[in-house]
């Protein structure tokens, strides 16, 4: 498997057949070690509250961790990147810009010094993906990144259901799949998987990996995504999916094949296994409680009826934990407004529609249709999840989508090229 991955492709053996592509070329000039520096992302947006673990960690080990690995990323991508060579994107521009609201609010410390401590994080995060940023030319490599590292991460979350299925699935979460060896809650482990079961089906759709490969990544996603019993992400997977396939209908008769299968599947089970899809999604719960959204929208009028100034209006009151009296927020939105204000909510909003506007106006292609996915998914997710505010998962997600739209260009050595010198004729070195 390791081989497979090395090359480029997903994990299932090589393509004896000839029947499918070779792996994609890395372009000329990127370094592998970008995809450490993108493995580090993801481990310090990986968060340090969750469930117990098997062995006890402590919050504090957790958070060097985290921001360690953000320090680390910063690091070797400043030295892969040391003449700071970097593309021009709208998207990076706008997350810098989000840095103002979020250090105007946080310096009146009404979330503590630790809106401070966010802040800085937030900066090494948007930092790091300006220089990465000159790596993105529209290529597929940062999604087998995404793959890569994400399946490792429900690797451990496996791991840890096998050592010790009571811990994997505790009665506090309602018999939920949590991270039993990294402190990690149903709805982070249902978004991971959801995330690389949507891109691995379209990389098999867009013949870039082979089934085989494919089935290793997704059937035990699809099963740590149903033990999560996640509904948002379960929802964000099919939603997403379906957009992103219909940008490939016209172009790619696999996509039109696949998609006649689904709706034919879907069909079958809505009819054959109606009471079992009904207790899944309900999870125990009554429809009443359903109906205010699992008790959000508690907590959500309580936010937005609460009495606020005019700056507080327009800069939030500074990055906090994403939570209003001591509840979760979960919803992007909310959060944003609670901690950035309007301001944070216009640049957030202009985010979504500036790469879902690129999107649209690209010719159909694998990296479009990878691109709407994440992009669909986020805007789903974003309901009933915070994060697109903040270094999250989710502004990787769309971090990954605004390197799939990125025009490609011509690449750069990392190193001045040698001029050649020019050659004395033998006459000449004569009379030398």
């Amino acid at each position: 498997m390791s081989g497979d991955l090395r090359h480029g492709g997903l994990p299932g053996g090589a393509d004896t057949a000839g029947t499918q592509p070779g792996p994609e070329p890395r372009p000329v000039g990127t370094p592998k070690s970008v995809g450490i520096v993108w493995g580090l992302l993801i481990l310090n947006t990986l968060g340090s509250a969750g469930a117990k673990t098997i062995i006890p960690l402590p919050r504090s080990l957790i958070q060097i961790v985290t921001m360690g690995a953000l320090v680390a990323a910063f690091t070797l991508a400043l030295a892969l990147n040391l003449r700071l060579r970097l593309r021009a994107s709208a998207f990076v521009l706008l997350l810098t810009l989000l840095l103002v609201p979020s250090v105007i609010s946080s310096l009146q410390l009404e979330s503590g010094f630790g809106a401070l401590f966010r802040c800085a994080r937030l900066t090494l995060f948007v930092g790091t993906l300006w220089l990465l940023s000159r790596w993105w030319d529209g290529s597929l490599t940062f999604v087998r990144h995404h793959i890569r590292m994400y399946f490792a991460v429900l690797g451990s979350v496996a791991a840890g259901a096998v050592i010790s299925p009571g811990a994997a699935m505790p009665e506090l979460y309602g018999g939920r799949l949590v991270g039993a060896l990294w402190p990690l809650t149903p709805p982070q482990i249902g978004q991971y998987a959801a995330v690389i079961i949507g891109l691995t089906v379209l990389l098999v759709l867009g013949r870039r990996t082979d089934r085989a490969g494919a089935a290793v990544v997704i059937v035990p996603s699809l099963i740590l995504l149903a033990l999560t019993h996640t509904r948002t992400a379960t929802l964000g997977l099919l939603i997403g999916l379906v957009l992103a396939i219909s940008s490939l209908i016209l172009t790619s008769a696999a996509a039109r094949r696949f998609f006649i299968w689904a709706v034919l599947c879907t069909a079958v089970a809505a009819v054959g296994f109606t009471s079992a899809l009904q207790a899944w999604f309900l999870r125990g719960q009554s429809q009443e409680y359903l109906t205010s959204l699992t008790g959000r929208a508690k907590v959500w009028d309580a936010l937005l009826a609460a009495p606020r100034t005019t700056e507080k209006k327009l800069f939030g009151v500074g990055l906090g934990d994403k939570s209003f009296g001591g509840l979760p927020i979960d919803n992007s939105w909310l959060a944003i407004y609670h901690e950035q204000g309007l301001t944070g909510v216009a640049l957030v909003t202009a985010i979504i529609i500036v790469l879902g506007g690129v999107a649209l106006l690209r010719p159909p292609s694998l990296p479009r249709a990878c691109a709407i996915f994440l992009i669909s998914y986020c805007a789903i997710a974003s309901y009933t999840e915070a994060g697109l505010g903040d270094a999250s998962p989710y502004l990787l997600h769309l971090a990954l989508a605004a390197s799939l739209l990125a025009a490609p260009a011509a690449a750069i050595p990392l190193t001045t090229p040698a001029v050649p010198q020019r050659r004395i004729p033998r006459w000449a070195q004569d009379r030398r």
